[in-house]
């Protein structure tokens, strides 16, 4: 199978520049990123692309047994990499793609050579003295209601995910999007991201790193910002004045501010 259509792959920008890698997060696909996109082309190669399952991408080749793990995801990452024989790419992933990339990065470290990490969570289940943002109780609730009606389960969660309600259009451009993924592989990704626990893959990392937290964001605190912060040798935190998950449709100039300026002291 021709892996650059199968996850819809886009190569924009300047082919001089570092490559920046774009990946969405649960129930989003590539066009998420239009609002970061024209802050990068000037001097970076970009590369958007969908996961399987998600966007425009070649939804004969979901598999549930390689995409019921988050390494399945990331092995599309560095197969999209090696297709397009990438080198020290430096990758942006929004929310689950944080952790993507984290895997990603340790598989292939000659593909990944800086992480950009928007408002990350390696653990959505409170643990012990670790605040993740939910009990148990309430994902299971949560995988609950979006397996019997995913449909209903995107219209009401989609604003309280995005925030910002006195921008309402926000929150439905987020529905709309949730509503745009095939609901049984929908299922999949939302069972593997928001049951996975990537925190001991942290302490692995070993690129530079930048953190994007948001000030206030009900899917991954602030407890779970200074946590990677932690975790991750080196990394660099960055608290964006910004509500809701979606940092880069909310408030994309602060998100794409923190981001260029990271990429610009990268060597």
């Amino acid at each position: 199978m021709d892996i650059l259509r199968r996850n819809n792959v886009t190569v924009t920008g300047n082919p001089q520049g570092r490559t920046v890698v774009l990946a969405h997060g649960f129930g989003c696909d590539q066009n998420m990123w239009r609002l970061t996109t024209p802050a990068l082309v000037r001097d970076y190669r970009v590369v958007l692309f969908d996961f399987v399952g998600s966007g425009r991408s070649d939804s004969s080749a979901f598999a549930e047994d390689r995409y019921s793990s988050l390494d399945g995801y990331a092995l599309d990452v560095v197969e999209v990499c090696e297709a397009l024989d990438l080198r020290d790419a430096a990758f942006v992933g929004h929310s689950v793609s944080a952790m993507i990339g984290v895997l990603a990065a340790g598989m292939a470290p000659e593909r990944i050579g800086a992480l950009v990490m928007v408002a990350p969570s390696p653990r959505y289940i409170d643990d012990d003295d670790y605040r993740g943002g939910f009990r148990a109780e309430d994902i299971d609730e949560l995988l609950a209601s979006l397996e019997a009606n995913y449909l209903g389960w995107s219209a009401a969660m989609a604003p309280l995910i995005m925030g910002n309600a006195e921008r309402p259009e926000l929150g439905e451009e987020l529905k709309n999007s949730f509503c745009a993924t095939d609901p049984d592989m929908a299922r999949v990704f939302a069972r593997t991201t928001f049951l996975s626990d990537s925190r001991d893959d942290l302490k692995n990392v070993r690129v530079p790193t930048l953190v994007l937290e948001c000030a206030q964001d009900i899917i991954a605190p602030r407890e779970v910002g200074a946590f990677v912060h932690r975790m991750v040798p080196g990394s660099t935190l960055v608290t964006l004045d910004a509500t809701g998950h979606c940092p880069h449709l909310s408030a994309p100039e602060a998100t794409n501010q923190a981001i260029t300026k990271f990429l610009a002291a990268l060597r």
